[in-house]
């Protein structure tokens, strides 16, 4: 194994995708898009991969690993083959939809390529459907991809490209036999590209017995200071849950992930923040698929002010314009509370991240503080100016529309009848999701009402169409 495990220097960042041997059609895809210059695993990994060869590379989410896989799994790609040619894993059907939305926006750049998300939580009839229709590339969870090769549905004989998205959280999630099941279904002359945030002795093995001669590429995660502004704030056990309320109303950012050790502090501070007037949803394993999908939506879209998770709830969520992350309960894992608080400061944004800690929680803070080679920023709770009528009120609300990708709904057409007959502006509506069976619209808050009676009153796609807030 090759193995790189050095920083990426100065020349490796804010180069252009133009070095490497992409076609002026995938080039000009990238242009539209505003990719202007690789990320640090871009440029450490295109080259490797463009010429065809295995890789482990360990990059956090939201370092532009998404891309840096699809551009060498679409360039050998044959649109002319209706076969699937290549299958990216993933560990949660949210990362696999950010997967599949990323692929096919870069996959513009030829005509007619198919992509298919086969995850749980959604019937199987209609994933065998489109499987007997063709695809050229396949994005799931273990578990489902397991599913279609049993019973037959999918058949991997012309695959040439695996990729494993976020390894390690397969692994954690107890995936690892599903993995070995499935890559025994693949052809062994292929390309494989493991991504990975940690590199736990499971990814090691798997690498061992899997993967052919890979290169090794290791990122340091490194957050610029200015970016992300930490505090942490000492209070006794019983003034915990209060304490997340009092910095929402001092701080107000627009979204907030917080993150609690347990679901049943996830409750309680739900009940919390619910009794202050602040639109908070919580994610758990207690909620079906289609309720989690909703919380999410309504998170990503600034529906809600604050999702409330555990880490493993939140795994594979890489939510933008996160404002502030708050350590509701410190982690016994210095690893993972860097891995929470990257997840604000991203791109140019600036962001907060807040700990709350009890007396209890100093040895934790201390390894934290050692990991990180910083001394913690300490404040008083005391300091937070707040008032009771200072309700945290998120800017826009989610509409819910039946009917989706099974009736060709397409976001053009739910943006269309908004700022067409019903009369509203391009400002006033936000992201559009479009699932199987329902479409997801954000709009203003002040129009949320006026909106749901002209979109029922009017027609999307030349149809009538049921629409409801999802705030009712």
């Amino acid at each position: 194994m090759t193995k790189n495990t050095s920083p990426t220097p100065p020349s490796e960042t804010g180069r252009s995708f133009k070095e490497l041997p992409l076609s002026p059609a995938m080039l000009a895809i990238l242009d539209q898009l505003e990719y202007r210059t690789m990320t640090p695993i871009q440029a450490a990994s295109l080259p490797i991969t463009l010429a065809g060869k295995d890789l482990i590379a360990q990059a956090k989410t939201g370092s532009g690993k998404t891309a840096a896989f699809s551009l060498p799994l679409l360039t050998k790609l044959n649109p002319r083959r209706f076969a699937v040619q290549a299958m990216v894993l993933c560990p949660t059907r949210e990362l696999a939809d950010q997967v599949t939305q990323e692929l096919r926006r870069l996959a513009r750049f030829a005509d007619n390529i198919k992509i298919l998300s086969l995850c749980g939580g959604a019937t199987m009839r209609p994933q065998r459907e489109s499987l007997e229709h063709g695809a050229h590339i396949v994005v799931g969870t273990p578990g489902r991809i397991m599913d279609h090769l049993e019973r037959g549905s999918l058949n991997l004989e012309a695959l040439d490209t695996l990729v494993l998205d976020e390894a390690d959280r397969m692994l954690d999630m107890g995936f690892y036999d599903d993995i070995s099941f499935v890559i025994k279904h693949c052809p062994a002359q292929r390309q494989t590209m493991l991504f990975s945030a940690t590199y736990p002795e499971g990814i090691a093995g798997l690498a061992k017995k899997f993967m052919r001669e890979p290169q090794q590429i290791t990122l340091e995660e490194k957050h610029e200071a200015s970016k992300i502004r930490q505090r942490f704030y000492e209070v006794s056990e019983g003034e915990r849950l209060q304490t997340v309320a009092t910095l929402l109303k001092h701080f107000r950012p627009v979204s907030t992930l917080a993150f609690c050790n347990t679901k049943q502090q996830c409750r309680d501070l739900l009940d919390v923040l619910q009794s202050h007037g602040i639109k908070a949803l919580t994610l758990n394993g207690d909620l079906e698929q289609r309720e989690r999908d909703q919380v999410l939506i309504q998170f990503a879209n600034r529906s809600c002010s604050v999702l409330v998770a555990t880490d493993v709830a939140a795994r594979g969520l890489d939510i933008a314009q996160l404002e502030a992350v708050i350590n509701v309960d410190v982690t016994p894992d210095p690893e993972i509370h860097i891995h929470r608080i990257g997840r604000t400061g991203r791109a140019d944004e600036d962001g907060w991240a807040f700990s709350i800690c009890t007396p209890a929680d100093m040895y934790r803070v201390d390894c934290i503080a050692k990991m990180m080679g910083s001394e913690p920023e300490w404040h008083l709770v005391e300091e937070l100016k707040t008032t009771n009528d200072a309700r945290l009120v998120p800017p826009m609300v989610t509409l819910q529309i039946l009917g989706g990708r099974k009736e060709k709904i397409r976001p053009g057409d739910v943006l269309g009848a908004l700022t067409g007959e019903a009369g509203f502006t391009r400002e006033q509506v936000g992201k559009i999701n479009v699932t199987d069976m329902s479409t997801y619209v954000a709009v203003a808050r002040n129009i949320a009402r006026e909106a749901v009676k002209k979109l029922s009153a009017g027609k999307v796609k030349g149809k009538t169409v049921k629409v409801r807030s999802l705030e009712d």
